[in-house]
């Protein structure tokens, strides 16, 4: 598992319905999904991410303040913060309101359907959510909207598993697992495209020295590091890595350390299977009373009060 596998696995993911999108000819449709989507399956996630996958057909997808793109069958379409969106066969035709325009067959299908006569556009889509007020700032780096070619080979697995989710009713997790893959392979094209003069988190993705020290906090956050050892690992001085930290995360080495120990002990938490006491041993703290503390100060609340919050 990969720096970015592990950030977006940390925020404990869930999948939301999909729906069934046919668009005719001209039309228009306003696009973002909002917390009345998601309540009758799990809790309102603080984080929503949107996602259109084109089966077939040809149109836009439009983000204000950002030039329309193209898309087409093979097309994954991300809103990574759920802004609002349009998908359109051109620019210029009033949009319609999903929500006046859609319904639930007989068969639980959620479908979406307008436009006047002519070629059909054909798209599946959901979203996913966290629930984790503190989701993680990788998402806020990245652009209002992301696209993934998934044309050719995987397209068919592709739409047979977006199919089987949206007729079989699986289970939330088994959506996000899938929609995740989508969202990992996105962000990993986009970093890959970044020119080498960018700055900021995703541009520490491909950082030697930052991606290295993020691997070993990431997979030993229990352990007592410290910044020299952390620099000499990444093969770079302590304060190279410091500096290279602060310019592209925003953060030290060690303050990143002590915030993804406490979210992976929130998601300990949150799980429910360990004791307070036990968490706190689990991520690395020799008392729990210094773990209490050190979990209030990012949470806002102790760890019982938070549990409950959560549960």
């Amino acid at each position: 598992m990969d720096v970015l596998d592990e950030i977006l696995s940390s925020l404990r993911l869930t999948g939301g319905v999909v729906i069934d999108g046919e668009f005719t000819g001209d039309f228009c449709v306003r696009a973002q999904f909002t917390p009345g989507h998601c309540a009758p399956w799990f809790p309102v996630p603080e984080t929503l991410i949107a996602y259109h996958y084109v089966r077939a057909g040809h149109g836009l997808a439009v983000v204000e303040g950002l030039e329309p793109v193209p898309i087409s069958p093979g097309t994954i379409v991300i809103v990574p913060r759920n802004e609002p969106h349009l998908l359109t066969s051109s620019l210029g035709i009033p949009p319609a309101d999903v929500e006046d325009i859609s319904w639930v067959t007989k068969e639980g299908v959620h479908r979406v359907c307008c436009g006047t006569p002519g070629p059909e556009l054909d798209v599946w889509c959901g979203f996913l959510g966290t629930t984790d007020k503190t989701d993680h700032p990788l998402l806020h780096a990245l652009p209002p909207l992301l696209t993934l070619n998934a044309a050719g080979h995987e397209a068919q697995w592709l739409e047979s598993s977006l199919r089987f989710l949206s007729e079989g009713s699986p289970s939330s997790e088994m959506v996000a697992r899938l929609a995740e893959l989508f969202l990992a392979q996105a962000i990993r094209d986009y970093v890959q495209g970044l020119p080498a003069s960018s700055q900021g988190w995703l541009r520490g993705l491909t950082d030697p020295a930052v991606s290295k020290a993020l691997s070993i906090i990431h997979n030993r956050f229990a352990e007592e590091l410290e910044v020299e050892a952390l620099a000499r690992e990444a093969g770079v001085s302590r304060t190279v890595l410091g500096e290279r930290f602060a310019e592209l995360l925003g953060e030290s080495p060690m303050r990143y350390c002590a915030r993804w120990r406490m979210r992976m002990a929130a998601n300990l938490l949150r799980e429910g299977k360990q004791s307070s006491g036990n968490v706190a041993y689990a991520v690395g703290f020799q008392s729990e009373a210094a773990f209490n503390r050190a979990f209030k100060r990012e949470y806002g609340a102790p760890p019982a009060t938070w549990r409950k919050r959560a549960a």
